[in-house]
């Protein structure tokens, strides 16, 4: 008979863990402690944090700022926006810090006659993973900013942010890293090479991170019509944002 647990006790302060399906990773909002689901061992790589620098009144000044800038937003969206939802979610990511070689050879053709051209690409990254599997959010424009990280700190969440626990484990980040990275070097080949006949990348690994950043996910309503703006709560980046169309 096969039984599924429906409560976690955190192994340093004995709480309930809360978890939804599909997290292996998670952290006791009681003493910060964090568990790794699958073996009910403690987490024993680095967890960070970077902490949120706005509130919510900060925020809606924030939006309405950037309603009311730039010639491509309708003249009156700031006024006649209505702000529906502004909520704070502290995202789980894997920061894969590495240096990536591509080594390859290939075809130049864009000139005749054809010339073999080999070479490598080599490149150092903080290469960020989203640690939830089914999460639509823009990775490639974020920057995390690493410089102002601290240990995670539980008591430096606000009472009304989410904080989501990761659904993947840190090989399998460093695996989605690998391929990610891989396909980013093969793109960049095309600049130097029209056909590959050979590509091959080698990973050094320096570090891995395991850390939350604060998001803003903002819903807003134009004219019946509802859009979203993703917002860097560290800095007040816009990472993605839903401009209503305007005519000309």
């Amino acid at each position: 008979m096969t039984v599924v647990a429906d409560e976690i006790r955190c192994s340093h302060c004995n709480a309930p863990v809360e978890f939804k399906p599909g997290e292996i990773i998670t952290t006791c909002k009681y003493c910060g402690f964090t568990t790794v689901i699958q073996t009910g061992q403690a987490f024993n790589f680095e967890h960070s944090i970077v902490l949120n620098n706005y509130d919510v009144a900060k925020m809606e000044n924030y939006v309405r700022t950037w309603m009311s800038s730039g010639f491509m937003k309708p003249g009156d969206l700031a006024k006649k926006s209505k702000i529906d939802e502004k909520n704070l979610v502290y995202l789980p990511f894997w920061v894969v810090s590495v240096v990536a070689t591509t080594k390859y050879n290939g075809i130049f053709e864009r000139i005749s006659p054809p010339v073999m051209k080999d070479g490598q690409i080599k490149k150092e990254y903080d290469w960020l993973v989203l640690a939830r599997s089914a999460t639509v959010f823009p990775t490639r424009e974020y920057v995390v900013p690493l410089a102002g990280k601290i240990p995670y700190d539980f008591r430096k969440i606000e009472g009304f942010a989410k904080v989501l626990n990761s659904e993947i484990s840190k090989d399998d980040a460093l695996d989605m890293a690998k391929q990610q990275i891989d396909n980013h070097h093969r793109f960049l080949l095309q600049q130097n090479i029209d056909r590959v006949i050979e590509v091959s990348t080698v990973l050094e690994l320096k570090q891995m991170v395991y850390l939350h950043a604060p998001v803003w996910f903002i819903k807003y309503q134009y004219k019946n019509n509802a859009y979203q703006l993703i917002i860097d709560g560290t800095n007040g980046n816009t990472l993605k944002g839903d401009i209503p169309s305007t005519k000309f």
